[in-house]
């Protein structure tokens, strides 16, 4: 590996020849800390790894933890967004044989959504766009995020807490920014990703950990937009945000369910270390 660029909240503006910039070649993470610690960094760490290696693009391991040291040297609550790109790479597709990839770790305010959202729920519609299938990129957090952002679009002009998207078949596959969940009966159910979405950190911490913790068992698989009717509750989540329930979704409703309650509280416990 050639020479290696970084950035802190203090380093150089990154290359306009960046493949990042130009093609989208590179991935990111969205970190929450919380009074200085991050529960869930090992998660986003092996996420991130496992993206580069999809992508090729060579992971500077040190460099990476010192960054994150130094941003959990600073304390309090923030969001840290890491960024990895090939690096400086001319005009062109084809990547350098031996890359010199950019590393931004960014700090910003830790911003939360409002308290009625946890307590009552989200409103959502079903977004217009399509997620196109590509299982080479399905799952990981690469930086080509269009579809996401023409779907925050109607969100927004639309006065919706956020958007349902679905895969070419109609089937639901997740919100805008946040992992879709669906309680029935002891089961809980959340879209398969191996076509497209992201496989979220706090999607694999609530099949992992929390729904065993509850003695909840857990489905992933397709589904359907009338199968979700029939659910019992819905709740949403991210690694920053955390649980929300949702409560509607265009023309049905659920209730807030025990379950997202009780994941709530464990998520609340996990950042708080109570």
């Amino acid at each position: 590996m050639s020479e290696l660029t970084a950035e802190s909240e203090a380093a150089a503006l990154v290359s306009s020849e960046d493949r990042g910039l130009a093609y989208g070649d590179g991935l990111f993470e969205t970190v929450r800390m919380a009074s200085g610690q991050m529960p869930l960094w090992p998660r986003h760490r092996e996420r991130l790894a496992s993206g580069a290696a999809r992508l090729g693009i060579p992971l500077p391991t040190e460099l990476l933890e010192e960054q994150i040291a130094l941003q959990c040297a600073l304390g309090g609550d923030a969001v840290v967004k890491i960024t990895l790109t090939r690096g400086v790479g001319g005009r062109g597709y084809s990547a350098p044989a031996e890359p010199s990839p950019t590393l931004l770790c960014r700090r910003h305010p830790l911003v939360l959504p409002a308290e009625d959202r946890y307590r009552d729920g989200l409103t959502l519609g079903v977004c217009d766009i399509r997620l196109a299938s590509q299982p080479v990129l399905a799952g990981i957090k690469h930086l080509n995020r269009l579809e996401q952002v023409l779907a925050r679009r109607q969100v927004d002009a639309a006065g919706w807490h956020d958007g349902l998207l679905l895969g070419g078949s109609d089937e639901p596959l997740e919100l805008t920014a946040m992992n879709l969940f669906a309680r029935f009966g002891a089961s809980l159910w959340t879209p398969a990703l191996s076509q497209a979405g992201v496989d979220g950190v706090m999607r694999g911490y609530v099949l992992d950990t929390l729904a065993p913790a509850l003695g909840l068992a857990v489905q992933v698989s397709a589904g359907t937009l009338s199968q979700l009717e029939q659910a019992d509750e819905l709740f949403a989540c991210n690694s920053v945000a955390g649980i929300l329930p949702v409560r509607k979704l265009a023309l049905c409703s659920w209730p807030v369910g025990d379950v997202t309650r009780a994941m709530q509280l464990r998520v609340s416990e996990l950042f708080t270390g109570s």
